[in-house]
């Protein structure tokens, strides 16, 4: 959910970047002793905090969506501007610590992308927002970590354009989809006792919401929570390979990131880099707080794969359906990759109830893709 900043005090704003910077640089660690690479460290009141989560979610939905309102969207990335075509592309000889799981072998794998904006709302592609793309590969063997969708061929990766979240913890995201639930977001980062600001997270909310994306082919998106990665623990992102060709008109409307889309995509194929950043110190790279960004200098992205989006046309009827009715859950993975960390955990109960309950309300059968799909 996008808070709205307007009714925040500059001054507040400010504070929250500077005050923010310096805990950014405090150490983090865990009570009770020193982390471990790749391992999770779950409360032991979690499952109550996320079951709270679940249970909110769920209102908000059935909320924005009576029974006169159909057909009922996403709770999250409600808009999308697209959803393409792709190839997903594995490295030959990658060294021996990336050839984990799905990047063990050189192959090839058909793939549909959703770009998306962040917002629980559809609106104006002029508001500034978080931006989405969610990668769906289909023809993948072996069991998945579902327990009812294990023979399922998919595995998704979800990204997002900025590299932090603004929640640490499954109580935390409780407290905030109450403030979301009541209305006012902006409760969850101030309230009475400054010393209880939230300010790295509200750190984390400004950049993006600064940044206004013109063109989803030339963003680079970051899954922001950490994966098992082997033996290993890593986060993933995709980079354009070029900036490509601009719009042949400035982009201007309420849906110009449809237009722009739609226009690359008749004129030229685009590659992505899809890469992965292994964690090395588990103190300044934690599995847990998502709200910490993994320093680069101590492990930089390596590419694993390309993303290859070849020419094609968007705006057919069946492409926007299947565009609302794709499930995307980064709990569609093999072992290899399990997602980790508080936001992970959180997202396998959400990401299922909310999917269940939207198709459900609109009298849709949920069912993953295979790749006879994608022709």
């Amino acid at each position: 959910m996008k808070a709205k900043l307007r009714y925040v005090p500059v001054w507040l704003v400010l504070c929250a970047v500077l005050v923010g910077g310096v805990l950014d640089m405090a150490p983090k660690n865990r009570v009770g002793g020193a982390l471990a690479l790749g391992q999770e460290y779950p409360p032991s009141d979690e499952s109550a905090a996320i079951a709270q989560v679940v249970a909110l979610s769920v209102q908000k939905v059935k909320k924005d969506y009576p029974p006169a309102v159909r057909p009922v969207r996403r709770d999250v990335h409600t808009k999308a501007h697209g959803l393409v075509k792709a190839e997903f592309v594995i490295e030959a000889n990658l060294p021996p610590e990336l050839r984990q799981g799905l990047f063990k072998e050189p192959g090839v794998f058909p793939a549909w992308i959703r770009f998306s904006s962040a917002s629980g709302q559809i609106q104006s592609d002029d508001k500034r927002d978080v931006h989405g793309m969610a990668i769906k590969l289909m023809g993948v063997p072996g069991k998945k970590l579902l327990e009812d969708e294990q023979d399922a061929t998919t595995c998704d990766f979800l990204l997002v354009s900025t590299k932090a979240f603004m929640v640490k913890t499954a109580a935390d995201y409780s407290v905030f989809m109450k403030a979301v639930n009541r209305g006012h977001p902006m409760s969850f980062f101030f309230g009475w006792n400054p010393f209880k600001w939230r300010l790295r997270e509200l750190r984390n909310l400004i950049p993006p919401l600064l940044k206004k994306v013109r063109d989803p082919l030339q963003t680079q998106y970051w899954s922001v929570t950490p994966f098992r990665f082997g033996a290993q623990a890593a986060k993933f992102s995709a980079r354009p390979q070029r900036s490509g060709a601009a719009p042949t008109a400035t982009p201007t409307g309420p849906d110009f990131l449809k237009e722009v889309l739609s226009q690359r995509l008749q004129s030229e194929e685009v590659w992505f880099d899809f890469m992965v950043q292994l964690q090395v110190d588990p103190m300044k790279m934690p599995v847990e707080d998502a709200t910490i960004v993994w320093d680069e200098h101590l492990s930089p992205f390596r590419k694993v794969a390309s993303i290859r989006i070849p020419l094609q046309d968007l705006d057919s009827q069946a492409r926007w359906e299947l565009a609302e009715n794709l499930s995307f859950t980064p709990w569609h993975a093999l072992p290899e990759h399990q997602p980790l960390g508080a936001m992970n955990r959180i997202r396998r109960e959400v990401y299922k109830a909310i999917s269940t309950l939207r198709h459900e309300l609109n009298g849709f059968v949920r069912k993953e893709p295979t790749p006879i799909d994608s022709d």
